[in-house]
């Protein structure tokens, strides 16, 4: 399966906010979350949770990324990467219908994530039909 540049692309954005995302909430959790007003300071049982969804994340982004430049994982990067991306942001919506709107920012990334997880939904599905 030839990948396009366009498959490229999107896997290197998708990977590298998956990253950076994954680095903020393993590492950085507090400060991370403190950008949306989310105050987790003090209370190691969140703290954990947050950093376990953050190496995940870290790990995604990761072969998100190298299967921007390893053809024989673009697929399996692109799959990766819309559930990720949609399920992320769909389990936001949900949440959004059950708990109320979050901070404006967490409705900003929800709709990035829909975005990203359709792009590459859409280019996963053209590179199967090739």
């Amino acid at each position: 399966m030839k990948q396009s540049i366009y498959s490229k692309i999107l896997l290197f954005f998708a990977g590298i906010i998956g990253i950076a995302v994954g680095i903020g909430q393993l590492i950085f959790p507090v400060a991370f979350e403190a950008s949306t007003g989310i105050d987790i300071a003090g209370n190691s049982s969140l703290l954990s949770e947050i950093r376990g969804s953050g190496g995940t994340l870290l790990i995604a982004g990761v072969v998100m990324v190298l299967g921007a430049f390893k053809p024989s994982l673009s697929a399996y990067a692109l799959f990766i990467a819309s559930l990720f991306y949609l399920c992320y942001g769909l389990s936001r919506i949900y949440g959004m219908l059950v708990d109320g709107l979050p901070h404006q920012g967490l409705v900003v990334v929800t709709i990035c994530e829909i975005v990203i997880g359709i792009a590459v939904l859409a280019a996963y599905r053209r590179l199967q039909r090739q």
